[in-house]
């Protein structure tokens, strides 16, 4: 089984290694002094009781690699439209695409029963790039639950976690998704399969639409957050416009607002990832975290006035850092005008 991770920061490398160590063909596609350093020397990655050391091709050029069983992007939402056409060559008739990214995926509508299926989303897929160069026909769903850091180039330290809930858009059970959970499985990487992987994606997007946002604005902790009375009703309120979008949508959330606060401000000391990054001076994920939820609630018919009140501020907090440019003003959410195509014919050249 081949399988490429591109973008094999934290999560990538580590799910690289593991995956290696479980006999699959694995590459991966990073940069800098990280990759320069896996190139020489491997992989290292520590976990609490075990240390691993994996050495799987690492390259800066996918052109090298040519077609892949799976192709797992584990970017930054943000970063992956710039990439799209470096993907490419990755690409071949049967190849899946996993999105192991935060917030909603460039194929959400794609099969989703809705009346809104073929829509794409301006503020996480500007002009549908992903959509029409990846195709949403490739896709498979993957919610990331793990914490994981690189301490330095080449080395990969486990926090926590070793859940990666999977979806196909459809919801079905198809080979292809079951051979990948099973590698992963064997990989020693939880890997459920879910009949509606929307409704995980949106248990995680729930907490980071808020708690992200926030913690940039304020510098507070997870457990700051979720404990102080005030920040707390700002974060409910933004969780419970996010619940009346996706309640339009047919999402089913397993737990209620104060539960999903609760087991936030359960992670004492916990700094948010956009709070990371604002501190190390790297591009903030706004949009695939905040933005979007805006621009459905514009699609679904649903007012946001918390959400935008917050998306204003840490959007000019990132600007005046230099972490962020604005996308172009949303007129109204978009849709596709080339609907997929079954997976048997992909909708891209190669």
């Amino acid at each position: 089984m081949k399988i490429c991770i591109f973008g094999a920061g934290a999560i990538g490398a580590f799910m690289g290694v593991m995956l290696e160590r479980a006999g699959c063909e694995v590459s991966m596609i990073a940069r800098g002094a990280h990759l320069h350093t896996m190139r020489q020397n491997g992989v290292r990655l520590l976990m609490e009781n075990n240390e691993h050391h994996a050495r799987p091709f690492c390259t800066d050029d996918p052109s090298e690699l040519g077609p892949q069983d799976y192709v797992i992007i584990t970017l930054k939402a943000h970063s992956i439209p710039a990439v799209v056409d470096r993907i490419r060559p990755l690409l071949g008739p049967n190849t899946a695409v996993i999105t192991a990214i935060n917030g909603i995926p460039y194929w959400y509508f794609y099969q989703s029963g809705s009346q809104w299926d073929g829509t794409t989303l301006e503020s996480i897929d500007p002009g549908g790039v992903q959509w029409t160069g990846l195709g949403p026909e490739r896709a498979i769903g993957c919610v990331v639950n793990p914490a994981t850091e690189v301490i330095e180039p080449g080395v990969i330290k486990h926090i926590y976690g070793d859940k990666f809930p999977l979806g196909e858009p459809s919801g079905n059970r198809t080979d292809r998704i079951v051979r990948l959970a099973q590698a992963m499985e064997t990989a020693g990487l939880k890997a459920p399969i879910r009949d509606n992987i929307r409704d995980e994606i949106w248990l995680k997007l729930w907490g980071n639409l808020c708690f992200n946002p926030i913690s940039a604005l304020t510098g507070a902790t997870l457990d700051k957050i979720a404990h102080d009375p005030e920040t707390r009703t700002l974060a409910r309120t933004m969780m419970m416009e996010a619940k009346a979008i996706g309640d339009r949508l047919g999402v089913h959330f397993r737990v209620d607002v104060e539960r999903r606060i609760d087991g936030a401000g359960a992670v004492v000391g916990h700094k948010t990832s956009m709070l990371q990054d604002l501190e190390r001076g790297r591009p903030m994920e706004i949009d695939a975290l905040v933005t979007v939820v805006q621009e459905l609630g514009e699609l679904v018919g649903v007012a946001t006035p918390t959400i935008n009140t917050v998306l204003a501020l840490v959007r000019q907090r990132a600007e005046v850092a230099g972490l962020y440019e604005r996308p172009a003003p949303l007129a109204s959410a978009s849709t596709s005008s080339a609907k997929a195509t079954p997976a048997t014919q992909p909708a891209m050249a190669k």
